[in-house]
């Protein structure tokens, strides 16, 4: 299914003073809880994009057998993806927000008190840099 959406005007005209088009975070949890209800976390998934003051167009939750879960949200802004590996306690975030409303760090915060890891990486990239 496509579902056509209008890109902000506005947001391009800005694009030269932000001087990149988005912010990629890239995170790491260790050791913290992990979820494997469909259900619960697309709610974690919907939640961190409300934090995130971003807007969901579709969210995608598959559960794997025995264990492990992916969800997927594709944002007007971007996306926000999720994958467990509860064997390894191990969760990957990836969070992509693009535009000047979007705070990619507020779903990350968020994300880090549901999950509440023992040990954290994150990688911040910056995408679409204006030359």
């Amino acid at each position: 299914m496509i579902i056509k959406t209008k890109r902000s005007q506005k947001w391009i005209a800005k694009l030269k003073a932000h001087k990149h088009t988005g912010t990629h975070l890239i995170a790491e949890f260790w050791d913290g809880r992990i979820i494997e209800d469909p259900k619960k976390f697309k709610q974690i998934l919907v939640g961190a994009v409300k934090k995130s003051k971003s807007t969901v167009l579709e969210v995608v939750v598959h559960k794997f057998s025995p264990k492990g879960i992916t969800g997927v949200v594709v944002l007007a802004e971007s996306h926000l993806a999720i994958h467990t590996w509860p064997e390894l306690n191990y969760v990957a975030v990836d969070i992509f927000t693009c535009g000047d409303k979007s705070n990619p760090h507020k779903a990350l915060a968020y994300l880090k008190k549901v999950f509440k890891p023992k040990r954290i990486e994150i990688k911040e990239l910056r995408r679409g840099i204006v030359k």
